[in-house]
């Protein structure tokens, strides 16, 4: 039973239309909503819009008497998926420019996760959110796996995910506009999905099959978040070997992203929806505390060391990676510096995001 963030179960589920319904009709109408959904969403381009569309249609169903839920093995094995797509993300360019440069990038990166975890202390202290959910819903990394580490951590996975799109949106939209209207930087064009690429069957079979073994030896050993750093740290291992090759389909990439959707919009209340409205405001404040300080972290690096100043702004960007990723390759700047950053970020939020939300939760019981 998930928390609520007054601390107390929520026991009753919500009542509505859905629940007049054979179970099947209900998945039929959660799977056509998240259909619809997702395809809007990436009709305006909206960075995340595979899980972030699932997840919407997976509210709407919840708060009207779905009563449905994701069974165990598939949310375990979306986990497995999501290390793999993290590990894939590590390639030779951005190693070197990282270990170049690795000063640099450690101090920005820690100045980063210094100031969100701060504001994450203050949105806990103030009683805005419970502790550990504030802290991961204002940690500067992926949304996808912030949310997985959330879990794993005690944090409300549901606050953690309406904090980390809203970022996610909030940022990209921010990135965007500075690029356009700021550096006058010009669009490249759009990049079309091909859902059903050739395959080789033989690389897709061996990555699943070492991913989903990692992840169930997370999962038997209880590591936190172990269902998804296990087959990161297995996949991005042996494909730096040369003993795999992470080439992941989009449509299986849907599927995962699609079930994480649903374990979490499934698992809202409508009393879960009115404590995330009434925390928007201070939500909002935080998004854009952390956007102004990496923008002051950017022209500080463009000063002191004469880098591009929409390279540094964007490097600096406070997530999601992706969406970054997909901004910085359709403009001028230097990409492997902008991935190296935003990855290192990544990885020590993985790194040291236990510990400090540990280190918070005590600090506010204390």
């Amino acid at each position: 039973m998930q928390p609520s963030p007054s601390g107390s179960p929520d026991h009753s589920p919500d009542p509505g239309l859905l629940t007049q319904f054979p179970i099947p009709v209900r998945w039929l109408v959660l799977l056509g909503l998240s259909v619809v959904l997702s395809v809007v969403l990436q009709l305006i381009h909206l960075p995340g819009s595979l899980l972030l569309g699932p997840m919407v249609a997976a509210i709407l169903v919840a708060t009207n008497g779905a009563r449905l839920s994701i069974p165990r093995i598939p949310y375990f094995a979306a986990h497995s998926l999501l290390g793999c797509v993290i590990a894939r993300s590590l390639d030779g360019g951005i190693v070197s420019t990282f270990a170049a440069d690795w000063p640099i990038f450690l101090a920005i990166v820690l100045a980063v996760i210094g100031a969100s975890s701060l504001m994450g202390y203050f949105m806990a202290r103030s009683g805005t959110l419970p502790g550990t959910t504030a802290v991961w819903g204002t940690s500067a990394g992926a949304a996808s796996a912030m949310m997985l580490m959330a879990e794993a951590h005690g944090g409300d996975i549901r606050l953690v995910a309406f904090m980390q799109y809203l970022r996610v949106v909030c940022v990209a939209s921010a990135a965007s506009l500075v690029a356009a209207f700021v550096f006058d930087a010009k669009g490249g064009a759009v990049h079309e999905i091909v859902w059903f690429p050739a395959v080789d069957w033989l690389e897709l079979a061996k990555t699943l099959a070492v991913s989903f073994a990692a992840s169930a030896v997370g999962a038997r050993l209880r590591i936190p978040a172990g269902t998804m750093l296990l087959p990161l740290i297995a996949t991005a291992a042996l494909h730096a070997a040369g003993l795999i090759t992470i080439d992941l389909p989009p449509w299986l990439l849907a599927l995962g992203y699609a079930t994480l959707g649903w374990k979490i919009g499934l698992s809202f209340t409508r009393r879960i929806l009115r404590h995330a409205a009434h925390a928007l405001p201070q939500i909002l404040a935080s998004n854009v505390v952390l956007i102004a300080f990496s923008a002051g972290l950017a022209a500080l690096l463009t000063h002191q060391f004469d880098i591009d100043p929409l390279t540094a702004y964007l490097a600096t960007s406070p997530g999601g990676l992706d969406s970054v990723a997909i901004i910085a390759a359709s403009t001028p700047v230097d990409l492997s510096f902008v991935m190296a950053l935003q990855t290192a970020r990544l990885f020590l939020v993985l790194l040291l995001g236990g510990p400090i939300s540990k280190f918070v939760a005590r600090r506010i019981e204390g």
